[in-house]
C-alpha cells in the first residue's frame, strides 16, 4: 500500500469512528438535523477520497448514501427503517473494504458493490418503507456506476471545464455547483453539462481534507480546479503555500523501543539520585562541595526531561477507545436481528484514551461478551413483556478514567445470572468438586471457566465454552481485572479494570517476609496501623474502618511466604473491600514492568527495578480484585 492510499485509509477510519453510531441514534430522532448533516458529510468526504484513490464501489456506496441523506435532510425523502437499514449497510461494505485495505489488499481485489444493497439504497432514497426492485432512483438521480468510475480512471490533468470559462480562466459555475448539495442548484441551459459527474472529480480532490465540513471546501476548490483548468497560467497567479502536516505515521515497534528507552532513563535518573542522596550525607568541602553541588542540579535537570520524554512518548500511544467501539453497533444490530431479539447499543466515553496495546487486544473480548449478553442475558421480546419489561432491551457499553486506571463497563438489562444454576452447571461438567463451597460471586466467576457454557446445545452465537475464558485471560495478560454484578431479572453488569498505561505504573512500595513487593496504586485507598490483636469474625481477622468491618488478610500468607509480624494494613478498593495486612510500607514509585515470560507465578505479574537497583515483584491487579485469592479451581 503506497502512503497516499495509507493516509486515505487511516483519514477514512478516523472519519467513520461515529458514523454507526450516529444512524442508530438517528432511528430514536429522525428529526435531528446534526445528525443527518453528520452523516451526509462524512459519506460525501469518504467519497471524493475514495474517488482519487480510485475505488470505484466504495465510491458508489458513498454516492448513493449520500444522495439518500440529502434527501433525508431537504425533507425529499423520509427517515424510515428502510433508509436507516440502507444507511447502515452501506457503512457496513465501506467499513469492511477500509479494514480490507488496512490489511494489505489490493485496491483491484476489493469486491464491487452488491446489486441488493444498490437496490435497497435506490429503494430509500425513493421513500419507499419496503425494498421492493426497482428500476431507476425516483426522487434524488444517483448515476449509473460507469458515470462514477469514468472520471476517478482519468488522470486528473484530462478533466475539462464543462462551461465556458470566465474571463479569469476559472469556471465558477463549476465551482459554485460543486460545493452544493446535490439537487438544490441548477445550471442555466447553455451551461448543464452532466452536473453529478462534473462533481465527482472535484470533490474527490478535496477530499483528504477528511475533517473539513462540506462548506470549508469553497475555499479549497478554486486552487484545485485552476490547476485543472488552467495550468498553463499557473505562474501568473501567487501559489498557495503547500499544507503543513500536522501529523506522521510511525512503525509501532519503532514506538515501543523508543517508550522502553524513555522508561529505563526514567530509571537510571532515579538511581542516579539516590546514589547522590548517599552522597550528599559525606562532608564536602571547596572545589568538591561547588562539584557536588553542580552534580545534583544536572541529575536534576536530566531528571525532570527524562520524565518529561517518558511522558510525551506515553502519549503518542494512547489511541481512543472509540476505535474499537465503532465497530460494535453494526455487529449488535445483526446479531439481534438474527436472534429475533430487539436490542439497542447505547456507547459512551468513546473519546477515553489508553494505551494502543490495550485497544488492539480488547476487542475480541469484548466481542465475546457483547455476544454472550445478546444470546445468554437479554431476553425475546415475548419473555420481557412477560415479565413485565420493555420489548426493547438495552446493553450499554461505557469506559471513563479513574484515578491511574480506565474502566470499562458493558450492561444490559437481561435476565441476570443464577448462581445456583452457575454451581450446577460447573459440577455437571466436572469442573469443580461436590463439595465446593462457594460465594454468590464466587459462582459469577465460574463463567470464566475454560469450557464452562449455560447452553446444552451450541449455536452459531454461543455455547461451545469458549469465549469468557478468554475475555478473562486478555484481561489480566494487559494486568487488568474483570468483575461480574449481576441480579435476578433485572440483568448483568462487567467491570474491567484496565491501567492507562501497560509499560510504566506508579505502584506503592512494600515489604513482607523478606520481599520487596509493588502493588498497583490502581486499588490502593489508603494505609492504616494494625492493632497487636484483631477483632474475629468465623474466625477470621477483622478491623474497623470508617465504621464500617472490613476482612485482613496476609500479604505473606497469600504469596505462600513464611509468616511474618505485618504492622501496616493497605485498604484495597476491591468490589469486596479488604485490608492487605503488609511488614512495612516503603513509599511509591512508577515502576517500568517487565512481564513474566519464563515461569509463572501466582500473584505476581512481572517484575521492575527500583530507584536503589533491588529487583521488585509487582503483585497483579486482578489477584488484589479477587481478594487475594486465585481464580476458582478445577476439580482434580
Amino acid at each position: 500500500m503506497d502512503d497516499m492510499l495509507k493516509d486515505f485509509v487511516v483519514e477514512a477510519m478516523d472519519l467513520a469512528v461515529n458514523v454507526e453510531e450516529h444512524l442508530l441514534a438517528l432511528e430514536r430522532d429522525p428529526d435531528n438535523k446534526e445528525t443527518l448533516n453528520a452523516v451526509f458529510r462524512s459519506f460525501h468526504t469518504i467519497k471524493g477520497g475514495a474517488g482519487f484513490m480510485g475505488l470505484p464501489a466504495m465510491v458508489t456506496a458513498c454516492h448513493l448514501t449520500e444522495n439518500l441523506f440529502d434527501a433525508l435532510r431537504t425533507g425529499a425523502a423520509p427517515v424510515t427503517p428502510l433508509a436507516i437499514e440502507a444507511a447502515l449497510q452501506a457503512s457496513g461494505f465501506v467499513a469492511d473494504q477500509l479494514a480490507e485495505l488496512n490489511n494489505g489488499a489490493e485496491p483491484g481485489s476489493l469486491p464491487a458493490l452488491p446489486q441488493d444493497l444498490e437496490s435497497l439504497l435506490n429503494d430509500a432514497i425513493a421513500g419507499k418503507a419496503d425494498s421492493t426492485p426497482v428500476a431507476a432512483p425516483v426522487a434524488v438521480p444517483a448515476p449509473a456506476p460507469a458515470a462514477v468510475v469514468a472520471p476517478v480512471a482519468a488522470a486528473p490533468a484530462a478533466v475539462a471545464p464543462v462551461a465556458t470559462a470566465s474571463p479569469d480562466g476559472l469556471d465558477w459555475e463549476s465551482m459554485y455547483e460543486a460545493v452544493m448539495p446535490a439537487g438544490s442548484y441548477t445550471r442555466p441551459a447553455a451551461a448543464v453539462a452532466g452536473p453529478a459527474v462534473a462533481a465527482t472529480p472535484v470533490a474527490a480532490v478535496a477530499a483528504p481534507a477528511v475533517a473539513a465540513p462540506v462548506a470549508a471546501t469553497a475555499e479549497v476548490v478554486p486552487v484545485v480546479a485552476a490547476r485543472r483548468d488552467a495550468p498553463e497560467k499557473r505562474d501568473e497567479r501567487p501559489q498557495s503555500a503547500p499544507a503543513k502536516e500536522e501529523s506522521i505515521r510511525i512503525d509501532a515497534v519503532k514506538l515501543d523501543a523508543l517508550l522502553e528507552v524513555a522508561g529505563e532513563s526514567v530509571q537510571a535518573a532515579n538511581q542516579a539520585a539516590v546514589l547522590l542522596e548517599r552522597l550528599m550525607q559525606f562532608k564536602f568541602e571547596g572545589q568538591a562541595q561547588t562539584l557536588m553541588a553542580t552534580l545534583a542540579e544536572t541529575l536534576e535537570r536530566a531528571s525532570r526531561y527524562s520524565t518529561e520524554l517518558q511522558r510525551a512518548t506515553l502519549a503518542t500511544r494512547m489511541q481512543p477507545v472509540g476505535r474499537l467501539f465503532q465497530k460494535f453497533p453494526r455487529l449488535v444490530r445483526e446479531l439481534a436481528k438474527d436472534l429475533g431479539k430487539e436490542v439497542e447499543l447505547t456507547i459512551e466515553g468513546a473519546e477515553t484514551e489508553v494505551d494502543r496495546v490495550v485497544v488492539d487486544s480488547l476487542y475480541d473480548p469484548l466481542v465475546h461478551m457483547l455476544r454472550n449478553s445478546l444470546d445468554h442475558g437479554v431476553e425475546s421480546p415475548a419473555d420481557r413483556l412477560a415479565a413485565g419489561k420493555p420489548a426493547k432491551s438495552y446493553i450499554s457499553l461505557k469506559a471513563w478514567q479513574e484515578a491511574n486506571s480506565v474502566m470499562i463497563v458493558l450492561q444490559d438489562d437481561g435476565k441476570g445470572m443464577d448462581p445456583v444454576m452457575l454451581r450446577a452447571k460447573a459440577q455437571q461438567k466436572g469442573l469443580i468438586s461436590e463439595s465446593a463451597n462457594l460465594t454468590t460471586e464466587e459462582c459469577y466467576q465460574l463463567v470464566f471457566l475454560p469450557g464452562f457454557s449455560t447452553k446444552e446445545v451450541a449455536s452459531s452465537v454461543s455455547g461451545r465454552g469458549v469465549g469468557m475464558d478468554v475475555v478473562k485471560t486478555a484481561v489480566e495478560k494487559n494486568r487488568g481485572a474483570i468483575n461480574i454484578e449481576s441480579g435476578l431479572g433485572k440483568g448483568t453488569k462487567f467491570s474491567i479494570r484496565l491501567p492507562i498505561e501497560l509499560s510504566i505504573v506508579p505502584t506503592m512500595l512494600v515489604s513482607t517476609s523478606g520481599a520487596a513487593l509493588a502493588l498497583p496504586m490502581a486499588v490502593v485507598q489508603r494505609v492504616v496501623e494494625l492493632p497487636e490483636v484483631f477483632m474475629e469474625v468465623g474466625g477470621a481477622p477483622v478491623l474497623k474502618d470508617q465504621g464500617r468491618p472490613l476482612p485482613v488478610r496476609s500479604l505473606a500468607d497469600s504469596l505462600g511466604y513464611e509468616s511474618c509480624r505485618e504492622k501496616v494494613g493497605i485498604v484495597v478498593a476491591a468490589p469486596q473491600p479488604y485490608i492487605l495486612a503488609v511488614e512495612a510500607v516503603d513509599g511509591t514509585a512508577d515502576l517500568v514492568i517487565k512481564p513474566m515470560t519464563a515461569i509463572t507465578v501466582e500473584g505476581i505479574t512481572g517484575t521492575a527495578r527500583s530507584a536503589e537497583g533491588e529487583l521488585v515483584l509487582v503483585v497483579g491487579l486482578s489477584f488484589l480484585m479477587d481478594g487475594c485469592r486465585g481464580s476458582v479451581r478445577m476439580a482434580a
